[in-house]
């Protein structure tokens, strides 16, 4: 059966989406659909008004609604302890845990030379400047555990190592709940690598 024009546009754009195909397309066209028109305004307006007040902080390129990040203004974040995201969505999840009480870098993405992403393309000359101005006393590097990630991570150490400031990088291994028997052989071995003493 042919969609009428206008649910056909909606569920176009829906499946441009990440991570949103067409069974999900159809799913969301339809609550929306069978939403009363308030709902669906306020969603409408939720994504302008999104559009319209969201930038990246001019100092961490963390996401933001004024020149700051919220996280960067609070004077209740450690200043000294700076944590290195590729993107923005990285950090909330580090967040939520409740245990990382520093300032973010966020790079805008990782170095991919397969994909002509290069140092110059990401945040990694305001990061050294950062570095050389603040009283940071450690860098976290929290890239992905990919190829990409693992060369963006080795290629700040190169560049970081010299400042004399604590470099660390989050471990990776095993997650919690986890069974030996299901663990691939690469998370298994850095499970081992990053063993600590009980």
């Amino acid at each position: 059966m042919q969609s009428a024009p206008s649910i056909q546009i909606l569920l176009d754009e829906l499946e441009r989406m990440p991570g949103i195909g067409a069974k999900s397309a159809q799913r969301i066209a339809y609550w929306v659909l069978n939403s009363e028109r308030a709902t669906a305004e306020r969603l409408a307006e939720a994504i302008v008004e999104v559009k319209d007040k969201v930038h990246f902080c001019s100092t961490c390129f963390n996401y933001a609604e004024d020149e700051l990040c919220a996280l960067w203004a609070s004077p209740a974040r450690d200043q000294s302890i700076l944590c290195v995201v590729s993107e923005p969505r990285d950090s909330p999840p580090i967040e939520r845990t409740g245990t990382f009480k520093g300032l973010y870098h966020v790079l805008g993405g990782e170095l991919s030379p397969l994909s002509g992403i290069g140092p110059d393309d990401l945040h990694i000359t305001e990061l050294m400047k950062r570095l050389g101005i603040n009283e940071v006393q450690e860098v976290i590097i929290a890239t992905n555990s990919n190829v990409e990630g693992e060369t963006t991570a080795s290629y700040l150490a190169r560049l970081i190592r010299p400042l004399g400031i604590k470099l660390t990088r989050l471990a990776s291994g095993l997650p919690v709940g986890g069974e030996l028997e299901y663990a691939d052989e690469v998370t298994l071995g850095r499970a081992i690598e990053s063993r600590r003493e009980l």
